[in-house]
């Protein structure tokens, strides 16, 4: 863990490769580190969240870049929060039960804030 007084926050706005990935692999790198991670979804990227997507970009197969999925479970899996804006789900007709993990927290933007509240670093994809 760091010595920054809060966690670091990434939050992605667009659910396409050059916007998911920075994202993720900000937050992968963050928890590998020790940070607390926290990603937040806005509802322009909350896509990127859904069953399936990041296998799309895993098939793309960018070149030097590690893949998506391997980059999602190890934030999952270290600790870290993903965080998908409450209003992703009506602007962008999304259901709980197609999100990629029942781990993906839905949160509204002042309760992301609070969580987000005192951030040591943040990014913004």
């Amino acid at each position: 863990m760091s010595d920054n007084n809060g966690p670091m926050v990434v939050v992605c706005n667009h659910a396409d490769p050059p916007h998911v990935m920075p994202t993720l692999i900000m937050g992968a790198s963050g928890v590998g580190i020790g940070e607390d991670v926290i990603l937040f979804f806005c509802p322009g990227g909350a896509p990127a969240m859904l069953k399936g997507e990041l296998e799309k970009i895993s098939d793309m197969k960018l070149k030097g870049l590690p893949d998506p999925v391997e980059l999602f479970n190890t934030i999952l899996a270290e600790g870290g929060k993903v965080i998908v804006c409450e209003l992703a789900l009506e602007n962008k007709g999304i259901k709980v039960e197609d999100l990629r993990s029942d781990k993906i927290e839905i949160k509204t933007a002042p309760a992301f804030l609070l969580d987000a509240q005192g951030a040591g670093i943040t990014f913004t994809f």
